[in-house]
């Protein structure tokens, strides 16, 4: 049981940490970054959803949002979007059930087999939230370091080269994260789930057992019906 307590805290740890990095990742402006911050007077970030100008002396921010969703835009940012929310959702809902399935939580107590259940669900949940997110995040990045890497190639300049920044990396950690709670959820409560059941099987067949034993002492102590000598002196005695 202390095992069990342990696998699932850390869990609900990471998944915690996962789907906060990754709702990041998806509303912060800084999934890429201009590389040559040494030569200008502002930091610019460019995110899924809008893109901000910082000065670098008084800090000052403005930011620029993108076109509406309808709007026409580069193949990259509207599956990056897409990925992302699909994500944000997957990971939320996982998170969510893997709380109701803590065992500290009063959330159906005489229900074991159903709370591991609950955890079992919400580790498929989290581990098919990072497919999304993990691929979404590195496939971003790597198409910005092969558009840097081809226009340095061919010594192309155009005022401004990005390098893929913190956003992104926020959405690589909560993928990560999300395939961990999610391998500590369906592998080590799979087996916990399987001893449950086989100690759950084995008070029942204890306890039917111990039914059956009592009918039959219960039978042995009984008067037995009338044997056909009973009836005979029976009858003798009325005559």
């Amino acid at each position: 049981a202390g095992m069990r307590f342990f696998l699932q805290y850390v869990g609900c740890f990471f998944a915690f940490f996962s789907t906060g990095f990754l709702i990041a990742s998806t509303w912060t402006d800084c999934w890429m970054v201009n590389a040559d911050d040494s030569l200008e007077v502002s930091t610019k970030c460019r995110g899924l959803w809008w893109e901000c100008v910082t000065n670098v002396f008084d800090g000052i921010q403005t930011c620029d949002e993108y076109d509406s969703i309808y709007a026409e835009h580069p193949v990259k940012l509207v599956l990056t979007r897409a990925m992302m929310i699909t994500a944000d959702i997957l990971a939320g809902f996982g998170f969510l059930f893997l709380v109701l399935g803590l065992d500290c939580v009063k959330f159906l107590p005489d229900e074991p087999l159903i709370k591991l259940r609950i955890c079992l669900v919400s580790g498929v949940m989290l581990l098919i939230a990072g497919f999304p997110g993990i691929t979404g995040s590195v496939w971003y990045a790597v198409d910005v370091y092969v558009e840097r890497s081809s226009l340095v190639f061919h010594n192309v300049f155009l005022g401004i080269q990005y390098k893929f920044g913190w956003s992104c990396w926020l959405g690589m950690a909560g993928s990560l994260g999300c395939f961990l709670s999610g391998a500590l959820l369906t592998c080590c409560m799979y087996l916990f789930r399987e001893t449950s059941s086989g100690r759950l099987h084995s008070a029942y067949s204890l306890r039917k057992g111990y039914s059956s034993a009592a009918t039959v002492v219960t039978n042995v102590h009984l008067p037995s019906s009338q044997t056909a000598t009973a009836k005979m002196y029976a009858v003798d005695t009325r005559v």
